[in-house]
């Protein structure tokens, strides 16, 4: 969906199809017919962005035949959708049972990921609508923090050099601008948007910046205001959010609050748990772990990293953290200019939460997803966008 901002900008809303995992192009293109369209027909729209995950073999083979690529964009064509958005971060195996710490490879120390993230580029300028000169990529935050010495920072430091001078030929060769968005997560190299400030600065390319994912942002506790009157002082662009909401426990030391926080705690996925202490932040890699004894105090609230739907959060005694998105949406394009143009709703969790929670056929879990696009749209219009055509 696209909305006017009152400068006259065009902002981007979209959602993520990482949410429907498919590791290859006939997938994808299925995902398109079976899920993507019908969320488009709930919400009344004529067309409807999606931020479209293509996991490194569909990527490989639209690269590498023309065809294949003709093929998407008259798919997309047909099923009225369009692409200004890309999720770079998984790289493949998104949609395997047991995810954990896998998503985090190849990190950017890896020819690979700016081989693929590369070839992501390139598809998105193919991609873009023909009104559209600006194509986002939303990618790894370097890498999970351990193993990752000074040898493999300065590795991946090159390698987003190198992206940015790609990057920079890819737009004097198709007029098309593409921009990488670092997704700061807990557990990783840059785990806040505060982490993201050395690295950027080195890097030193308008072309690489910060993607913003409300849950992570939530789950670290940074404040919305701090976090991007920071950013803009350090000059970091913001080239794309994703609108999340984290799990949030008020009183984790009551045993029905840990009692329903452990239904949430599930094989795929990490869900890494924090809260905050006078000496600062203390966390784990996974929710299981947290409940499962001392590593974390109980004396203040916990955040989960589960992305759970917007506009359903969990029944009492849990909450989630979507006055933290409200805060954050309201920053980035409440003011007189937006700091960022593309919004992607990312909750691909759906299937990851408690069985009773899951929506049981591919028509609930798109009543789902149009709900959750909905309340975002609900938002942007509260703070004066304008839905366009």
């Amino acid at each position: 969906m696209r909305f006017r901002h009152p400068d006259g900008t065009t902002v981007h809303l979209s959602y993520c199809t990482n949410v429907h995992p498919a590791e290859t192009l006939d997938g994808v293109i299925a995902q398109l017919r079976r899920h993507c369209e019908p969320v488009r027909r709930r919400l009344g729209r004529d067309r409807l962005g999606i931020g479209l995950w293509l996991a490194k073999d569909a990527a490989r083979s639209l690269v590498t035949d023309p065809a294949a690529l003709r093929r998407l964009c008259a798919e997309l064509d047909r099923r009225g959708l369009e692409v200004v958005t890309l999720n770079g971060f998984p790289y493949e195996g998104f949609g395997a049972e047991e995810v954990k710490y896998r998503v985090y490879k190849p990190d950017w120390a890896d020819p690979e990921r700016l081989a693929h993230t590369t070839d992501l580029a390139r598809l998105l300028a193919s991609l873009l609508p023909d009104d559209v000169t600006e194509g986002t990529i939303s990618t790894l935050p370097l890498a999970w923090r351990t193993p990752f010495g000074d040898a493999a920072a300065e590795a991946a430091h090159a390698a987003l050099a190198t992206l940015a001078e790609r990057l920079d030929a890819l737009e004097e060769l198709t007029g098309k601008s593409i921009r990488i968005g670092l997704e700061p997560e807990p557990g990783c190299i840059v785990e806040t948007t505060a982490d993201a400030i050395r690295p950027l600065a080195v890097i030193a390319s308008p072309r690489i910046g910060i993607c913003i994912d409300t849950c992570h942002l939530a789950t670290s506790f940074e404040e919305p205001r701090t976090a991007l009157t920071a950013l803009t002082a350090a000059g970091i662009t913001i080239p794309k959010a994703q609108l999340s909401a984290a799990l949030h426990a008020e009183q984790p030391h009551l045993p029905d609050v840990r009692a329903a926080l452990a239904a949430f705690a599930e094989p795929r996925f990490l869900h890494q748990t924090r809260t905050r202490t006078a000496a600062g932040l203390r966390g784990t890699d996974d929710l299981d772990e947290a409940l499962a004894g001392p590593a974390l105090p109980e004396t203040a609230p916990w955040r989960a990293h589960f992305h759970v739907p917007l506009h359903a959060p969990p029944a009492p005694p849990l909450t989630s953290t979507l006055p933290v998105l409200q805060d954050t949406l309201t920053r980035l394009v409440g003011g007189p200019v937006p700091l960022t143009r593309h919004l992607e709703v990312e909750t691909y969790t759906w299937q990851a939460l408690p069985p009773e929670l899951r929506p049981r056929s591919r028509t609930q879990l798109a009543d789902g997803i149009a709900a959750e696009l909905a309340l975002a749209r609900g938002l942007l219009a509260n703070l004066g966008l304008k839905e366009l055509p």
